[in-house]
This record gives structure tokens, sequence and C-alpha cells, in this order.
């Protein structure tokens, strides 16, 4: 899906390598049922989302950020083969939970700026440009099942 250089897959992993899954996972996926309450409707079963402050007091929001997040370490791991590394979890998204793929697009947006936010000045824009590179070939994987 995409070629890599040596300094790319050094930066990706670094940027990760810093990342406080725990934390991370949690905030963007709150962000994302925040900023983009119509994402909401795929969690149903987690209780109550009615509010901002419901929402990242969720457990099960907290819970299912850190499980994205171990998905995306699984990317990271892989770059090689992203697409390999992504093809259940993507049958699984568009065949039985049915989720707009563009939800990966606005997850993957919202995982960046959360990012930038706790990494502040060190992400710098090269460093940004080579994740949001990483970003976009995880989203395309996640909706490479869909058609």
């Amino acid at each position: 899906m995409a070629d890599w250089t040596d300094a790319e897959k050094s930066t990706i992993s670094a940027v990760w390598g810093k990342v406080d899954i725990n934390e991370v996972g949690p905030l963007a996926l709150g962000r994302v049922l925040i900023v983009y309450p119509w994402t909401q409707r795929y969690f149903g079963s987690f209780g109550d989302v009615s509010t901002p402050a419901a929402i990242m007091g969720n457990p099960k929001v907290a819970a299912h950020g850190k499980v994205v997040c171990g998905a995306l370490d699984k990317a990271v791991k892989n770059m090689g083969n992203i697409l390999a590394t992504y093809k259940s979890l993507s049958e699984t998204h568009a065949n039985k939970l049915f989720v707009d793929p563009d939800n990966f697009r606005v997850l993957a947006d919202i995982l960046t700026i959360v990012i930038a936010a706790k990494f502040g000045a060190a992400f710098t824009p090269e460093i940004q440009a080579t994740w949001q590179k990483f970003m976009k070939v995880v989203v395309a994987a996640m909706g490479s099942r869909y058609f």
C-alpha cells in the first residue's frame, strides 16, 4: 500500500513509542463521540453517552479507545503489510458492524489532534506529515473490504 523510507519508519515508531495507549485511546475515541455525535450510534451498548462528561467518564468508551490503539499498534509493528494486518478487522467493520468507512478518517484525524496536543512543539510539521501518511494507509486498509 505504501513505500516507507527508513526515516518514515523510524519517525512512526518513535511517535508511537511515546504514546500512552491507556491515555490517548480513551481521549481520542471520546472526542470522536463528542465532536461527531452521529458516531454514537455504533456504541449503543456503551450506556450513557448523552453528554461530553458522560462520554469522557464512560469506562466502556475508555476500554474501546484502548482496543482501537491496540489495533493501531499492530499497524506500527507490521508497516510492510498493513493491508493484510487489517483484512479481518475491515471485514468485521464492513459486514457485521456496518460502520461507515468515513469514520476511520474521522478517528484518524482526531487521533492526530490528540497526539499533537500531547507532543506540543515536538510534533513538527515534518513529523505530522509522516504520521498522516501512516494514518492514511491505516484508513485505506480499514476501508479495504467495503468495496
